[in-house]
């Protein structure tokens, strides 16, 4: 490998790392995706077992994922881990499929819904509002400021480590303050009784509800179903937890750090989770009318372009409820892409490094960080604002997230039988069982969403993608697998 101008910088502490975890996870999804659910499952109860089995599916992964994390602490991650445990073919389509719509598709979910809150604040961000058309592809006030929250905080990242971890500070504890400060408040001031009685005296009767159709009665198979399905939502809100392992090479005793954050960092958020959906359902009705002109005549399913938390609090403050939580949400998702957008580019480092992508994303410039791979990354998730919809996009990075987790997680029994005697710092907590039960319920989602109509669609050009990473492996490692970097 060539001479490099700069080096990476061992900069990011425990805390600094806890705050990109959580930073990371939490975005725009918790406060929009329990409309979904509640429309999916349609009672209290399974509501909150689609977030407590979203938050155990998480713990798990972290908890098991940690053993990989602590054996190869490197820049690069999980695409490590994959080349490691199985080979260079395997971590290729993994970080082929993380750029083309993991990392980049989050990237860009994320800052859509970024320019739609600010749209609260500031009307001329709307999708309605049109700056050119050509032919059926229309340009709007939200691509326009998406894109350039992608180029700006690129920029940031793009003069080291310490700018994006300063960012990542400051909005990350500034988010979890004002979540927590959101739930006492919620339980403090806004429960109510009519609501509660509502939301509370049925818990288990499971119904499918789609506007302008009858409601469907949920029962064995069509419950694990629906289950799964809205399960798409909210592991969406807690992915991103593995993001800190791209950065091996400059956190701080990495080996300890890694694992300590990614624990602490899920826990705190599967919390959080739990806790905010017990305040929406003290708050507003779960079920509701799509045609009700009010906040709780419309209730948590048909809350109006499924912002739930905005309901909430509009429910209890008024219209500067609304102004609040758009607020709120500008500064969660503003600091989970800058989380997000940190670490995806080293993966792309660790490919180019090993001959299996472009050259110069393996070229650190003098601050430290791989400015081409955070430059090709920002350009892509542009890209990627521009077309489809933020339900689209999760579905097709929720099924290539989740299939790659899955493989990760199997690598480490591949590893416990092929390299019994190596160090391992840390241990995956309840091997065998832990990881195998992640295995087990995390295939199953994936099973779901590849056999589902609504999603099957998504679901199978994610898996065509994988697929189309292999011929483009080989094309890479002959342009550049024998060339120097």
């Amino acid at each position: 490998m060539s001479e490099k101008q700069g080096h990476f910088q061992r900069a990011i502490t425990l805390f600094d790392a806890i705050m990109i975890v959580t930073g990371s996870m939490i975005g725009s999804g918790i406060f929009i995706v329990s409309a979904d659910i509640a429309r999916q499952v349609g009672s209290a109860g399974w509501l909150i077992v689609v977030w407590l089995v979203t938050g155990f599916i998480t713990l798990a992964g972290a908890v098991s994922y940690g053993e990989l994390a602590a054996m190869f602490p490197k820049v690069g991650g999980q695409y490590v881990y994959l080349r490691e445990a199985y080979n260079k073919l395997t971590a290729f389509l993994y970080g082929w499929t993380l750029f083309l719509v993991i990392q980049t598709g989050v990237i860009a979910a994320v800052a859509v819904a970024f320019a739609k809150f600010t749209g609260v604040l500031i009307p001329w961000f709307s999708e309605a509002h049109v700056l050119f058309t050509v032919g059926s592809f229309q340009f709007t006030t939200v691509q326009l400021l998406a894109i350039v929250l992608i180029v700006g905080l690129t920029a940031v990242n793009s003069r080291g480590v310490r700018s994006g971890k300063l960012i990542a500070n400051i909005f990350g504890s500034t988010k979890l303050v004002a979540l927590f400060g959101l739930i006492v408040f919620g339980l403090a001031l806004g429960i109510n009784k009519q609501t509660v009685d509502l939301n509370f005296h049925d818990l288990w009767t499971a119904t499918r509800y789609i506007p302008g159709a009858p409601a469907l009665p949920l029962g064995g198979w069509a419950l694990i179903t629906a289950i799964g399905l809205a399960m798409t939502g909210s592991l969406f809100s807690s992915d991103s937890w593995n993001n800190i392992g791209f950065s091996g090479d400059e956190i701080v005793n990495p080996q300890r750090t890694i694992v300590l954050s990614m624990a602490i960092g899920t826990a705190i958020v599967t919390a959080l989770y739990i806790l905010i959906n017990i305040v929406y359902l003290l708050v507003l009705p779960l079920q509701g009318d799509p045609n009700a002109t009010t906040v709780a005549g419309r209730g948590i399913m048909f809350a109006t372009n499924d912002r739930v938390a905005t309901a909430v609090v509009e429910s209890i403050l008024g219209r500067a409820g609304a102004y609040f939580m758009a607020v709120l949400i500008m500064i969660s998702t503003f600091s989970a892409n800058n989380s997000i957008l940190l670490s995806g580019a080293r993966a792309y480092y660790a490919m180019a490094a090993d001959g299996l992508f472009f050259p110069g994303m393996a070229r650190l410039n003098k601050a430290g960080v791989p400015g081409v791979a955070l430059w090709a990354q920002c350009l892509w998730a542009s890209g990627l604002c521009l077309s489809g919809s933020y339900g689209q996009l999760l579905n097709y990075v929720m099924f290539s997230v989740i299939l790659f987790y899955v493989i990760t997680i199997v690598g480490i029994f591949v590893l416990r039988r092929t390299r019994p005697d190596a160090p391992r710092p840390y241990r995956a907590a309840g091997y065998p069982f832990i990881p195998l039960l992640y295995v087990v319920l995390a295939s199953a989602f994936c099973l779901i969403l590849l056999l589902d109509p609504s999603t099957s669609t998504y679901s199978q050009r994610g898996l065509g993608l994988v697929a189309l990473g292999v011929p483009v492996y080989f094309i890479f490692r002959n342009r550049f697998g024998n060339k120097p970097i």
